[in-house]
């Protein structure tokens, strides 16, 4: 069918099956990848476009329904620069990772078309239908509510660039649809591949004569086809086949993969392919896997035990009898889907005897080693290119596409792809892990903390993945960012036939802080002290000393966001009781949650080195290996680079990630990249500032100005001028690697150079009868060390809460039937309360001009808060997240029926 129509303001026409949906044909055929696919089922939004001036998912609709209408895609805002609207986003830092933000554009748009200042419940309507994993949706609120106001950038001069509210450097590709992610520059003559997938979670197979297939395809992969077919986070645990050989141990697992071209492939469906599959009864959740007698998941895991261990000080068992006030409970949590609205994606191709990998990833230099490895090349042998990273949050830390698309192109010497379907994405990819988390604490008369016995479970899935991690992280962080002199603390993970439970914006410590912080309460309750107060006697401060024995000499600022938060908590106190005093089937409440996180690896090296070059003509680059997963840290590290050299950030070109271009800076992850990778900038930055200033003999105050290739140094009365042609081109480098020792036997030792602290406080309305939670608003008050970009520290915590929330309230993965976003909730634009962010600055003196990371702190505290609140609208201790209105509406009844 021959479509003619209207694209973007020109005449457009398109050839094809009158079936094939507006998304595909806009991104395959007319080159518009601006529009991005994450569910191909209406579900996200992220395909959102305009037809005849209404948004529509484009992945609904038909090109056949398409002639002679108009269509209006995120490249048809604004012809050469930016509108209003894209300004907007910039400027409230409403763009993240990027990849819902084209769909965000084009709803914004079809409500702006109608009202230039739209009310915020306008906008929240009209938006409601897209959405976004990373921001929290407020900052994109309020850039479409300021619309209609001309922008101005903040922009930075020298010297100035910490702590100014710049726009990303890296945001105009964001706001026009050039962003390039794992999906959208994939070579027209690449092969694909469709993996087959176990629908068995336990399950033994053989292959059958695939002779059939290989005559519709170009090479069916098997496990025989990988050169080392293992691979894992850990050097010496690489227990994941790449393909499954003769036995699946979750459903998803891959099995085979076939390759060919992509209609081809697409159109055989599994059970085209021979397998012959004999399940066996899986291990659900860990009584399962640790019950007398149970089968082993991995024949060399005895018990199904991945690893345990803690930290023990004092002597909490004997402390207890002299407390005057003890709580107990027990805590379950489920798997948690990541919900990146970018799908895995990437495309690979051989270049000589290298291996070129494009792909979405937050680790380049992990997933470079890793795939040496399975191809058994040396590391030189493998460049990986990052594409954009349409959200990780851990998710995107173990390898997924990679390893298929590199043996397939090195195999075939052709370009080879792999783009994951939603279903695909969520069945195969790890998933938060699973808690158990059982807790006794007890305080003295003076609601002083005396001790604590803590004891986290974990289902770890089929794989270790991030499981040792989580096991290592947990216990140093079990007891709360308190003091207490008498602290047991255990972490253990077992293999089950769960999905891989992997990293997801935490590592284990969110599903601890829901147990700790319900302990605050019911001890402040127990003794008639006010919960906020409660835990400010208790708070970590500078001075004291942890569980593990370590001196928190400097940057533990908790005391100081709880004093934050006080009028905000005295007020909310006042206005919950008079709601309530109208005893009405609508009750509310107020809670509050505080955490602490060691910023890095636990007791591990954590290096990171960075490099800024001033070449012949006068450009300026950051030569950037801290990826950028929509967290800001391409500006960060500009911001602190250009402050340490002295010349405007806005001077600074940018290369990022390119494993052949940029040194090591670690992976992005355990919010580290602006303290361990923003520190090496800093020391790249004055390492490059101090060769200037010895070849302009100048003193350490001088100030530089570059103009092309004229740096200009200005020390006093003195100005001296250098030719970059004659003294270029110059690197500076800089590395960092936090001082760390190993933990002892009893977990003692210093885990990390640096925490994170926050308290946050939520108030919320629930429905008794209905069981159902409304959020009404979250107050957080975090410590940052220093706020290198104030705006993106904000999306951040934004950006966590709502994770959070969703943590609390609705997001439980059930394999195979939550394989989708229409199953799997997600919090919407309607679900997110209003947020104040309050940055406290407690300077950290390792840090890069005092900072600390955010990321994951940002998340920790919100259930706890929220589930607080809940105890004081209904009585109701949660015990088990995510707390689902029939779980709340059943607790409700039984609190009342033992009253």
């Amino acid at each position: 069918m021959k479509v003619a129509f209207s694209l973007n303001g020109a005449a457009a026409a398109w050839d094809g099956l009158p079936t094939t949906r507006l998304a595909a044909a806009l991104r395959d055929d007319l080159g518009l990848t601006g529009t991005k696919i994450g569910c191909d089922a209406g579900d996200c939004g992220a395909c959102t476009v305009r037809l005849d001036g209404k948004q529509v998912c484009s992945c609904l609709v038909a090109m056949g329904q398409v002639e002679g209408r108009v269509v209006e895609t995120v490249e048809g805002l604004a012809n050469g620069s930016l509108d209003n609207l894209q300004k907007s986003f910039l400027a409230h830092g409403a763009a993240q990772c990027g990849i819902c933000t084209p769909g965000m554009l084009m709803a914004a748009k079809d409500l702006l078309a109608l009202n230039q200042r739209p009310s915020r419940a306008e906008v929240e309507d009209a938006l409601g239908g897209v959405l976004c994993r990373c921001t929290g949706y407020t900052k994109i609120v309020d850039a479409v509510m300021a619309a209609a106001v001309p922008v101005e950038f903040a922009t930075a001069a020298s010297g100035a660039a910490i702590g100014a509210r710049i726009p990303r450097l890296d945001g105009h590709a964001k706001v026009t649809g050039q962003d390039i992610f794992g999906a959208d520059a994939i070579p027209a003559d690449a092969l694909w591949i469709r993996v087959v997938r176990s629908p068995h979670a336990r399950a033994w197979f053989t292959l059958g004569d695939f002779s059939a297939l290989r005559r519709r395809l170009v090479v069916v992969l098997t496990a025989r086809d990988i050169p080392f077919n293992g691979y894992g986070i850990y050097p010496d645990v690489k227990d994941q086949p790449v393909l499954a050989d003769g036995l699946v141990r979750y459903r998803g697992e891959a099995v085979v993969a076939l390759v060919g071209d992509r209609q081809t492939v697409l159109s055989i469906r599994d059970s085209d392919v021979p397998i012959d599959w004999m399940p066996e009864a899986p291990l659900f959740g860990v009584d399962a896997a640790t019950a007398e007698g149970a089968p082993l998941v991995q024949a060399d895991k005895p018990k199904n035990l991945l690893l345990d261990g803690g930290v023990r000080c004092g002597d909490a068992a004997g402390a207890f009898a002299s407390c005057a006030a003890v709580a107990e409970g027990v805590f379950e949590t489920a798997f948690v889907e990541h919900a990146y609205v970018e799908p895995e994606a990437g495309w690979a191709i051989r270049v000589g005897d290298r291996i070129e990998i494009h792909a979405t990833t937050q680790t380049p230099y992990m997933d470079r080693d890793e795939i040496a490895n399975v191809m058994q090349l040396k590391p030189e042998a493998v460049r990986v290119v990052p594409t954009a990273c349409g959200g990780g949050f851990g998710g995107k830390l173990d390898l997924s596409v990679q390893p298929l698309i590199a043996v397939a192109a090195w195999k075939l010497r052709r370009p080879v792809a792999l783009v994951y379907t939603r279903p695909e994405s969520m069945a195969a990819s790890t998933k938060r892990h699973p808690a158990r988390v059982t807790a006794k604490f007890g305080c003295d008369a003076m609601g002083k903390l005396v001790a604590c016995d803590v004891t986290a479970t974990f289902d770890t899935g089929a794989y270790a993945s991030w499981g040792p991690t989580v096991a290592n992280r947990v216990p140093v962080h079990a007891m709360g960012p308190y003091a207490m002199p008498h602290v047991r603390t255990w972490g253990e993970a077992f293999f089950t036939n769960g999905p891989p439970a992997g990293a997801f914006r935490g590592f284990g410590v969110p599903q601890a802080a829901i147990a700790h912080e319900a302990m605050m309460d019911e001890l402040a309750d127990k003794l008639g002290v006010d919960r906020l107060e409660f835990r400010h006697r208790n708070a970590l401060r500078a001075g004291d000393t942890t569980a593990c024995g370590q001196k928190l000499e400097h940057s533990a600022g908790l005391a100081q966001c709880l004093d934050a938060l006080r009028p905000h908590w005295t007020k909310a106190q006042a206005e919950v009781a008079a709601f309530n005093a109208k005893d009405g089937i609508k009750r509310r409440g107020v809670g509050v949650g505080c955490m602490w996180y060691g910023i890095g690896n636990t007791s591990m090296s954590n290096p990171s080195r960075m490099r800024v070059g001033l070449a012949a003509d006068g450009t300026l680059t950051l030569y950037n290996g801290a990826l950028d997963i929509g967290q800001g840290s391409n500006t960060i590290m500009t911001q602190i680079a250009a402050d340490a050299l002295g010349l405007p950030a806005a001077q600074f070109t940018l290369v990022t990630g390119d494993t052949d271009l940029t040194a090591d800076a670690g992976k992005t992850s355990a919010s580290r990249q602006t303290f361990v990778s923003g520190k090496a900038a800093e020391r790249a930055g004055q390492d490059l500032r101090q060769q200037i200033l010895r070849l302009a003999n100048a003193g350490a105050d001088a100030v530089l100005t570059l103009d092309r290739a004229t740096l200009t140094v200005r020390d006093g009365a003195e100005v001296r001028t250098l030719d970059t042609a004659k003294v270029g081109p110059l690197l500076g480098e800089g590395t960092f690697d936090p001082p760390t020792t190993p933990l002892d036997k009893d977990g003692q030792g210093i885990p990390y150079a640096t925490y994170g602290f926050a308290a946050q406080m939520a108030e919320v309305e629930v429905d008794v009868e209905l069981g159902t939670v409304k959020v009404l608003r979250i107050v957080a008050a975090h410590d940052v060390g220093k706020a290198i970009n104030p705006t993106l520290v904000e999306g951040q915590i934004e950006g966590g809460i709502a994770q959070g929330l969703g943590l609390a309230l609705m997001e439980e993965y059930l394999p195979g039937r939550t394989d989708n976003l229409h199953d799997y909730l997600i919090p919407t634009i309607g679900d997110v309360p209003t947020i104040e962010c309050i940055l406290i600055e407690d300077r950290e003196p390792l840090g890069p001009s005092g900072a600390k990371g955010i990321g994951e702190p940002a998340l920790v505290p919100t259930a706890p808060a929220i589930l607080g609140a809940v105890h004081q609208a209904t009585g109701v201790r949660v015990k088990r997240v995510p707390l689902l209105p029939h779980r709340l509406r059943e607790a409700i009844v039984a609190l009342k029926g033992n009253a």
